[in-house]
């Protein structure tokens, strides 16, 4: 049985623009790169798409189709038989409780993925996928597989890599298709792998930006339920401002709001949700995510330079980090707050620890010498992102700017790193 998720009650209205253009790449089978900027509300969009009842006869309009959902974070293992035995694992899952798959194949798909799973052979697996994918499209069935967070696994691919995924492509009569969701372009996350002249035959590029104002509104009903936040409209309407139309940034808001003992106001919200640690993390992940170019370009649009039209970066206006035609804003307040901290910053180095740095201390201190796994470093130190998920990413700059500070501060301590499991901290000799 599908988990059921909130978005799938979403009005058909929802990121209509959107979800018709993947619905068109689909019903012509092309596969698709969805690119947008980090934790902008790809997945948001996506669990509307894949399980809202409606998508199919609303958007794609012909053919049955069986959507076949990936995450990456999912991975525990990032080496290429992890990776195909957890799409094996996808498919064999979507095909037990599909409707439309005959018995006996459904048998079928089961064995195989059995007989992938005992013989831990990488080839065996593949073709055993290959054949599933066939039985799938002999009952007259579309498969799409959705790889979200691609760029979790772009140092594990190579040209062998994407040769599968074309393989399984030719195999099917072009029939398959794929969607890749992802912060940056595969010819950015891997160039050495992807070219865009390759890709063009292969993929096509779709960017995401942030949720318009109605869209976010729908957003913010869920969460309001969830978090059972009940803020004035006056309030409602700043912060969905302040978010720019960016998911994550609305949700840890609406956290902050719930959790302040303050009266919140539209005009002291922006001070509010920047002194927050979690915002800055937010934006810090965006910020790293942009090439020195962009970020350049980012800098003088806040510093009122003025940028010709067309001289800045696609990435930018694309994903919608800066919008406007002439003059330039960036999307959100609270992203230009931080870009603005690092402009009027003149390099001088913060030794005290923030209030995540001193959970992570704290606990590596109380277990010094001992693994402690990113799943308790998670629970601990970002107990409220419990649904949110937290990326390899976050988890790694915290431990990075701990180790800077231990280093200022003359600790007697290191933080080391154990491979795939965590962290432990030791004491120097």
């Amino acid at each position: 049985m599908e988990m059921q998720f909130s978005e799938s009650l979403y009005p058909l209205t929802f990121r209509a623009k959107d979800a018709q253009a993947l619905g068109q790449h689909l019903r012509l089978r092309h596969s698709v790169e969805l690119v947008g900027m980090k934790h902008v509300g790809i997945s948001n969009f996506l669990q509307f798409f894949l399980y809202h009842g409606s998508i199919v006869k609303t958007y794609i309009r012909q053919g049955r189709h069986m959507f076949v959902a990936v995450d990456l974070n999912d991975l525990v293992e990032r080496d290429m038989f992890a990776f195909w035995i957890l799409v094996l694992k996808r498919f064999a899952d979507k095909a037990e409780t599909f409707p439309d798959i005959a018995l006996a194949d459904k048998k079928t798909i089961s064995a195989l993925f059995l007989n992938s799973i005992q013989s831990r052979n990488f080839f065996l697996a593949f073709e055993n996928l290959r054949e599933i994918i066939k039985i799938i499209i002999r009952n007259n069935i579309l498969p799409t597989i959705f790889l979200i967070r691609f760029d979790r696994i772009r140092d594990t691919v190579s040209e062998e890599f994407l040769a599968n995924l074309q393989g399984l492509r030719d195999a099917t009569g072009q029939k398959l298709a794929y969607v890749f969701t992802s912060f940056r372009a595969l010819d950015d996350l891997a160039p050495e792998v992807f070219s865009r002249k390759s890709l063009s035959v292969f993929s096509h590029l779709m960017y995401i930006r942030g949720a318009n104002e109605a869209d976010m509104k729908i957003i913010f009903e869920t969460f309001e339920k969830k978090y059972k936040t009940k803020i004035v409209s006056s309030v409602l309407a700043k912060l969905i401002e302040l978010c720019g139309g960016h998911v994550q940034y609305l949700q840890i808001a609406l956290i902050i709001i719930n959790g302040t003992k303050q009266k919140v106001s539209a005009q002291n919200l922006l001070s509010l949700l920047v002194r927050d640690e979690r915002v800055g993390l937010i934006s810090e992940e965006i910020w790293e995510c942009l090439t020195e170019i962009e970020k350049a370009a980012v800098k003088k649009i806040i510093e009122g330079v003025e940028i010709a039209n067309g001289q800045l970066p696609e990435y930018l206006t694309e994903t919608g980090v800066a919008t406007g035609n002439g003059r330039q804003v960036i999307f959100s307040p609270l992203f230009e707050n931080f870009v603005k901290k690092i402009i009027r910053s003149r390099g001088g180095e913060a030794v005290d620890f923030t209030k995540k740095e001193n959970l992570l201390y704290n606990l590596l201190l109380s277990n010094i010498g001992d693994i402690c796994e990113r799943e308790t470093i998670i629970s601990t130190v970002w107990s409220e992102y419990e649904d949110m998920g937290v990326s390899d990413w976050t988890i790694d700059q915290l431990v990075a700017r701990l180790r800077i500070k231990l280093k200022l501060q003359k600790s007697p301590y290191a933080v080391k790193t154990v491979r795939t499991r965590g962290y432990r901290l030791v004491e120097e000799s």
